[in-house]
């Protein structure tokens, strides 16, 4: 039988690619729902090619539009945020990926594990803001979360198989970003465009500026904790120009596995999609002979300071991490509007880290208070 696929945000970058995955492998996927923030145009042309059973536009303005674009194909349409948490309660996917770009993507997640789903997440940000919650919750409902970012995915499939065995530490790699190298008086006057120059990866604009001001590494550190189970001292970063290792693990015998592949979001996805199978795919392989080199090198955490943010948030737990994601998801459009400067985002993440309350054993409910409070004070900062 073939299996049901949800994607929460199919029109991003994760999502679209995933749509790939998912034509090329249509004997053995289908998609059951599509969701996405206000790319109607896009929805609209992925339904009629995938025929999901529901679709979900979150910007009800376009409610109208893709309704009436889809009513022929006999699809069923629902807008807003609360309907994507509701389509988890009756949607017959098997699997759903979490591809939502920032905080949005807590809630769906939260009901998609509550009705027993499994969860390919690719979402960083509902780890990142709640990871002690999502992890109690995975552990009541039996449900499995199998990472989609590539550095995740690699010390996943590196644990295979070695269940008994205890480890010393997990390796992270970075790019580096389009700014590896730079110090902070070479990064004064930047602009988006330069931010948006990732030299390796493919990505949405969000991610790709997390990525230049190495939040996004940040982030990834949280999330390994939940993931994994590791404690600070466990989770190592290095930055690797190359990206063709994707992360590494090293066991308490001193030695070291790694994950390696070229630049390609799609493949920790089929991955995910496939677990615990691997199926053939289409995609270009690696080839020794044309990699001359691979380098590694320690990040500069002076210059780069939000990953020294997300190491000290991930320390002290709480709700400080909900409140520099909050911080930084205001900060990062802001940079993108032209309203501050690259620099700025990590002052303004460390500012609202130092303003808002912090819990120490944070609810759902604090969490959300706390996103909120946050998004309002940044915005103040700004």
């Amino acid at each position: 039988m073939k299996k049901k696929i949800a994607i929460l945000g199919s029109t991003g970058s994760i999502g679209t690619q995933a749509l790939q995955i998912v034509k090329e492998q249509s004997d053995k996927l289908e998609i059951e729902l599509l969701t996405a923030n206000c790319n109607a145009e896009l929805l609209i042309t992925q339904a009629i090619a995938f025929k999901p059973n529901h679709v979900v536009i979150v910007d009800e303005a376009q409610y109208t539009k893709v309704k009436e674009a889809l009513d022929p194909h006999d699809i069923k349409v629902f807008t807003g945020s609360k309907a994507i948490e509701e389509l988890m309660e009756i949607t017959s996917a098997d699997t759903v990926l979490t591809a939502m770009v920032g905080y949005s993507g807590l809630k769906p997640t939260i009901k998609a594990i509550e009705n027993k789903k499994k969860i390919a997440l690719a979402n960083k940000e509902t780890l990142v803001v709640a990871g002690e919650l999502i992890s109690a919750l995975c552990i009541a409902n039996k449900v499995d979360i199998i990472p989609v970012d590539s550095e995740h995915s690699a010390i996943f499939q590196c644990l295979i198989g070695e269940d008994q065995n205890a480890i010393d530490k997990v390796i992270l790699t970075a790019s580096g970003g389009p700014f590896r190298g730079r110090k902070r008086d070479e990064l004064a006057h930047v602009t988006k465009a330069d931010a948006l120059k990732h030299p390796n990866w493919n990505m949405g604009a969000k991610i790709t500026i997390d990525s230049a001001s190495m939040i996004n590494k940040g982030f990834e550190v949280i999330e390994a904790k939940w993931l994994f189970g590791l404690t600070q001292k466990q989770i190592e970063v290095v930055v690797h120009p190359q990206s063709i290792i994707h992360s590494m693990v090293e066991f308490t015998d001193g030695s070291i596995k790694a994950q390696m592949g070229l630049p390609d979001m799609k493949l920790p996805i089929h991955y995910a999609f496939f677990f615990p199978e691997r199926t053939n795919s289409s995609f270009k392989r690696m080839s020794f002979k044309e990699i001359k080199t691979l380098t590694f090198e320690e990040p500069d955490l002076e210059t780069f300071r939000n990953l020294a943010l997300a190491y000290h948030a991930m320390d002290k737990g709480g709700n400080l991490a909900c409140i520099l994601n909050a911080a930084n998801e205001i900060a990062v459009q802001a940079f993108l509007k032209d309203k501050i400067s690259f620099l700025k985002i990590a002052e303004l993440n460390e500012n609202c880290m130092a303003k808002v309350k912090f819990i120490a054993s944070p609810t759902l409910f604090d969490y959300v208070e706390t996103d909120l409070e946050t998004r309002r004070i940044a915005q103040g900062l700004l």
